[in-house]
């Protein structure tokens, strides 16, 4: 078995530009992503499967489903089209070989449709709860130009290098690779404490508000932000619990571990 997508419909598409949000720290890319596809009413036309994610199925009122990646498509009216990926996992392969397949065969047939711009999303783990006012995303490009096409959206492009220095799995390659396509990339990641147990829908509100101003398109947070309110007495509750173990994944005095996904 190798990497293959199924493709469901074959959308007529302007100009598309591909949306990346795959399960990562804080499933900050998930939550972003898969919440623009419904705010957007977005339609699936493609499903991507691997080897290489791993070897388990999801039951789904107790029927097995194989782990899988979707494509979803939504038309704009006043713009660019739109590609949306989200899916279950990331490559499980440590060696590596699995991430670069999944990425070059997602890049070959979003190249076949006409993608020209990528915007992954992802969360980068600080290791602390961060007030929602105080939740910072961190930008990277494949073109340094496009950091100043940017600079208005609320997004740091210029500490990202120094805070972070790499970006693992899908969202860190996809724009890599597309570069050597002739395709611009962008990534976005919210400041996220990045704790196992955590999903951060605050850090993913605080990444669509830039996406939606580098898109140009209207994105109503008001179900997000209620998400948001919601999980705030959680994170107070749970960080008292978190700074002991925090202490113990340091990788030496004053040094915290993070991990971008």
């Amino acid at each position: 078995m190798q990497t293959y997508i199924r493709v469901l419909e074959k959308p007529k598409l302007k100009n598309p530009i591909l949306i990346e949000g795959l399960p990562g720290i804080g499933n900050v890319g998930r939550i972003a992503a898969g919440y623009l596809i419904e705010e957007l009413k977005a339609k699936k036309f493609a499903e991507l499967y691997s080897p290489h994610f791993l070897p388990y199925v999801l039951l789904h009122d107790n029927v097995a489903e194989v782990l899988k990646n979707e494509f979803y498509f939504w038309k704009n009216p006043k713009g660019d089209d739109i590609i949306i990926l989200v899916g279950d996992s990331q490559a499980g392969d440590p060696s590596g070989v699995g991430h670069y397949e999944v990425v070059e065969k997602i890049l070959d047939f979003c190249q076949e449709l006409g993608v020209k711009k990528i915007f992954t999303l992802g969360g980068f783990a600080t290791g602390e709860i961060e007030e929602m006012k105080g939740i910072e995303v961190l930008g990277a490009v494949n073109e340094a130009k496009l950091a100043k096409t940017y600079a208005s959206a609320g997004v740091n492009f210029s500490d990202t290098a120094s805070r972070i220095g790499m970006i693992v799995g899908a969202t860190g390659l996809l724009i890599g690779l597309a570069k050597q396509r002739n395709m611009e990339g962008v990534c976005l990641m919210g400041e996220t404490a990045g704790f196992p147990i955590l999903t951060d829908p605050r850090a993913a509100e605080k990444v669509l508000q830039s996406l939606a101003k580098m898109l140009g398109v209207a994105v109503d947070l008001g179900t997000l932000d209620k998400r948001v309110k919601e999980m705030e007495e959680f994170l107070k509750k749970i960080e008292k619990m978190q700074q002991k173990a925090m202490k113990q994944l340091t990788t030496k005095e004053g040094e915290k571990l993070s991990y971008i996904g």
